[in-house]
């Protein structure tokens, strides 16, 4: 048995006016995951508890059946972990954004964008090595990730209860607000708010900068810290459930939540994490693991992306994107295996109106092959929001959810 799940991130919305009432996912054509809520079940699961933040870190674990209550410590450490970095007792990591930050219309600070125009990686090492020679030390260090995604380090925690008093807001919920509001607070105020003010002032002038806003790009004028923790408590999958499995996914996150499960992280060349990603690579990819790997977990980014970004046509089409080349791919290849199991869905809303994550639970669609093989007509049925809900099961536990998709066909 094989078993693949496809996850569309922040694919989910709510119903939006300018569609006639109607989501992105009723709207865009999406046959291939029609198909598997058709010929399978479509349900709906809560990935995100109302007493955690609501991250994809707390999602994709829900998902690979892991409770967040139980091992959730922050987003930090396990994007930290794609980049081989173990946490000490007493060493909290921070996820740190490059953003832009710029004046309001109240003469305020605002943050102007979360991810400083997408800056691209070369750039972005650049810069974050400059944060780590002028403000990194004994105590604080700054490591390159991906993008505008990296990681600081503060390694002088007095106290086991620091971590738990450290309140950060993601950069992404606080779009075109000012900043004041949301710096970060409690535990370790003042040195951070000094770390941020520092760096926007190494960072403003930097050359790296000066050509991007020559180029007509947002500068990377500042840093965002947030998604605070200590180091992550998880078992491996192999353990829980004695399977193997690989991760794909371009976002450290994903791939750090892989390694630390005992995953094979698995690159696929032109996988950016935005809307441009490889699609169509990363189901071939898949496919190729299959072959000596039990399960598949593939992770596409970009309806998150377009959903924070609140570009509805960019959302409409990454669904599409995804539909296509992703679970179309995947469908098309999963025959030669014999038994099979496919499950897809988003990890959670990300609706236009708030460019941000909600909560309500969102569909799941699980197809076998020996479902897929019947001949039997069965009715059409649309993978969508409004579709799922006709479900008389909800999975309110949505950790539960990863059991009941391994146990058999």
């Amino acid at each position: 048995m094989k078993y693949v799940i496809l996850i569309g991130d922040g694919m989910a919305d709510r119903p939006i006016a300018e569609l006639g009432g109607r989501t992105p996912l009723e709207v865009a054509q999406t046959p291939n995951l029609d198909a598997l809520a058709g010929i399978g079940t479509l349900d709906l699961v809560r990935t995100l508890s109302p007493e955690l933040p609501a991250g994809s870190d707390i999602a994709n674990m829900t998902i690979l059946g892991y409770d967040p209550h139980e091992v959730y410590t922050g987003r930090a450490p396990l994007e930290a972990a794609n980049l081989g970095l173990e946490l000490s007792a007493g060493e909290i990591a921070y996820r740190c954004n490059l953003v832009n930050l710029g004046a309001g219309t109240d003469g305020q600070e605002v943050m102007v964008d979360f991810s400083a125009g997408h800056i691209g990686t070369d750039e972005a090492r650049e810069l974050i090595l400059e944060l780590e020679r002028r403000l990194g030390g004994n105590d604080l260090h700054f490591h390159v990730g991906a993008s505008y995604r990296h990681i600081m380090i503060w390694s002088d925690i007095p106290g086991e209860e620091a971590p738990n008093r450290v309140s950060c807001t993601p950069p992404h919920d606080i779009m075109g607000q000012p900043i004041r509001n949301y710096l970060p607070a409690d535990y370790g105020t003042n040195k951070l708010h000094r770390l941020m003010e520092a760096a926007r002032g190494i960072l403003e002038n930097h050359p790296v900068n000066q050509r991007r806003k020559q180029a007509g790009k947002l500068p990377a004028n500042g840093i965002w810290l947030w998604g605070a923790g200590d180091a992550p408590r998880l078992e491996s999958f192999q353990q829980l459930h004695g399977l193997s499995g690989s991760m794909i996914s371009a976002v450290d996150l994903l791939k750090g939540i892989g390694k630390l499960i005992g995953f094979r992280v698995v690159s696929v060349p032109g996988a950016t994490g935005y809307l441009d990603t490889n699609y169509l690579g990363k189901a071939e990819y898949a496919l190729r693991e299959l072959e000596d790997q039990d399960l598949v977990y593939l992770h596409v980014e970009a309806p998150d992306e377009a959903g924070h970004n609140g570009d509805l046509s960019a959302k409409i089409q990454a669904i599409e994107n995804f539909d296509h080349l992703v679970v179309g791919t995947i469908r098309k290849g999963m025959p030669r295996f014999g038994e099979y199991k496919i499950m897809a869905l988003p990890d959670h809303s990300t609706p236009i109106e708030l460019r941000t994550h909600s909560r309500e639970p969102v569909p799941v669609a699980i197809c076998s092959s020996r479902e897929a093989g019947e001949t039997v007509d069965k009715p059409e049925r649309r993978f969508s929001e409004e579709e799922a809900k006709l479900s008389p099961h909800i999975w309110e536990q949505g950790w539960r959810l990863m059991d009941y998709f391994l146990a058999g066909i």
